[in-house]
């Protein structure tokens, strides 16, 4: 288990990272000028998150990241689950289009769970169907590719599928209106990795996020989302990376 307080430099220090985005979808109401910047635009008041385990670990810094930028935040990412295709997924589909209207949310993340198992049209009907929906409640959809992870015999027979999950949303993405696919090998690489910086990065048990992965992974995903929504601001890592998150019991084999 991880110490219950890290200390300040342990989160902070990796969390700087270039942020690079390819655009992004465009938002629908126009927010105040930046007040740091002077910049105007769409600006983002409420993000919904979907996602399985790993999404929900991540939701931990999320949570405290959106906050502290004065932006309301939701997640229902689910542990063994989560997914809007593969296993469970018409089980979750039955709850997900009320829950994604009642957010009323400006942006809707979907990170890409270890559970989209499927052919290439599956896949592609799971993305396209999610799609669909968050356009039916005005919302923006941002797919977030997901973690590499170190299968073991419950994944190792999926890992084809996984494979093409990027490649499949990103075609979803680029024929879609108001659809993104923000590619988090930026922050992960293209291999599971486990420590970085000398600090543990990832989860031991190859496939979640340990508090400093899902610090790097928020830093990044807040100011990709700065992106398509120039009226918004991401807080300083400084006000929430060492809030007290990093201690949930989530983060075990960290």
């Amino acid at each position: 288990m991880i110490n219950r307080t890290l200390p300040a430099m342990g989160l902070i220090g990796p969390l700087v990272l270039a942020a690079g985005c390819s655009g992004g979808p465009a938002a629908s109401e126009d927010g105040p000028s930046d007040a740091a910047g002077g910049s105007s635009g769409p600006t983002l008041s409420t993000v919904l998150l979907i996602g399985d385990s790993v999404a929900a670990g991540q939701a931990l810094p999320m949570a405290e990241a959106f906050e502290a930028s004065g932006v309301e935040f939701t997640s229902i990412a689910s542990d063994g689950g989560g997914n809007v295709v593969g296993p469970f997924s018409e089980e979750n589909w039955k709850d997900l289009p009320e829950q994604i209207a009642s957010a009323e949310a400006d942006a809707v993340v979907y990170q890409i769970t270890t559970y989209d198992w499927g052919s290439r049209e599956q896949q592609r009907d799971g993305y396209e169907r999610l799609a669909a929906t968050v356009a039916d409640s005005g919302a923006d959809l941002f797919l977030a590719t997901m973690p590499p992870i170190e299968p073991d015999d419950f994944y190792e027979p999926h890992m084809e599928d996984l494979g093409r999950t990027a490649e499949v949303a990103g075609e979803v993405a680029r024929s879609s209106d108001g659809v993104e696919l923000l590619d988090a090998g930026e922050v992960w690489g293209d291999a599971f990795q486990r420590t970085r910086d000398g600090e543990p990065d990832r989860s031991s048990d190859g496939i979640h996020t340990c508090p400093q992965g899902a610090a790097r992974f928020t830093r990044w995903l807040l100011d990709e989302l700065a992106e398509p929504y120039p009226g918004f601001t991401p807080a300083d890592p400084e006000e929430w990376a060492n809030t007290g998150w990093s201690g949930d019991e989530r983060f075990s084999g960290c």
